[in-house]
């Protein structure tokens, strides 16, 4: 067996345990992270898979992976935003978003996506890793890091390029470099850009948010005055970090390895 199959088997049957653990905390409210770490542990499983989606265990695996991941989505946006309101000392601003909040995890834990997720890693150790899909598996992993790579190489210095598309960029790369380190082989400068550019991104994507809540809840008017002034600032940050990221890949449209 391959490194990159053992890699990948290791892999799935840890985040297997780690996502049956966040389900655990999430039905029983044990703390305020287990929706968060659910989305990371989904987020990891779907970067191992996304290269292999030839085989047709991996493919529903990740497509699995991938419905929960748009379905929590929101729900992780309003826990964001009602630690926000924490933080301002809102609290008259809570409640209804705090019942929302249980009600949506509610909702998440009945569903059928979840309980897809789960019969699919169930599944996995029986139907996984057919040949011929493995065979030279390792090489086609490099070619998916290195599209990866280029096209976030090419998104960097594409003047139409957003921040929305470039912060999905870097999560796919960073992800799948995380997951596969010693195939990507990326420097620790590369690493540490793309977390620094993914969180710069991410600030500025949750202010974004979180004005555009405030046409269709009154209540976020007093919130926006002070959003807005941090969003102009997170922008400028998110930039910054962009041209920082932008200089660990010359060269990289050519087939150059990121270093």
């Amino acid at each position: 067996m391959s490194a990159v199959l053992k890699t990948l088997g290791h892999q799935v049957l840890r985040l297997h345990v780690r996502l049956y653990a966040c389900r655990a905390r999430l039905e029983a409210r044990t703390d305020g992270e287990a929706l968060h770490d659910l989305r990371i542990a989904v987020r990891t499983l779907r970067s191992l898979l996304r290269p292999f989606r030839r085989d047709a265990a991996c493919a529903r695996l990740e497509q699995a992976a991938a419905v929960i991941g748009r379905s929590s989505s929101g729900l992780r946006d309003l826990e964001v935003l009602i630690a926000e309101l924490q933080r301002q000392g809102k609290e008259r601003l809570l409640p209804a978003r705090q019942q929302a909040l249980q009600e949506g995890y509610e909702r998440l834990l009945a569903s059928e996506a979840l309980g897809e997720l789960f019969a699919a890693l169930d599944d996995w150790p029986r139907d996984a890793v057919q040949a011929p899909v493995w065979r030279k598996a390792g090489k086609r992993l490099h070619k998916h890091l290195l599209r990866q790579s280029q096209r976030l190489a090419l998104a960097l210095v594409d003047p139409e390029s957003d921040k929305h598309g470039l912060r999905l960029l870097i999560k796919r790369l960073r992800y799948a470099g995380e997951a596969y380190p010693d195939v990507a082989r990326f420097a620790p400068a590369v690493h540490k850009g793309l977390r620094a550019a993914q969180s710069a991104t991410g600030n500025w994507h949750d202010l974004l948010q979180w004005l555009a809540r405030v046409p269709n809840e009154s209540d976020l008017h007093e919130c926006a005055a002070d959003w807005q002034r941090r969003l102009q600032v997170a922008e400028q940050t998110a930039d910054q970090a962009l041209l920082v990221l932008r200089l660990h890949f010359p060269g990289l449209p050519d087939g150059n390895s990121a270093a």
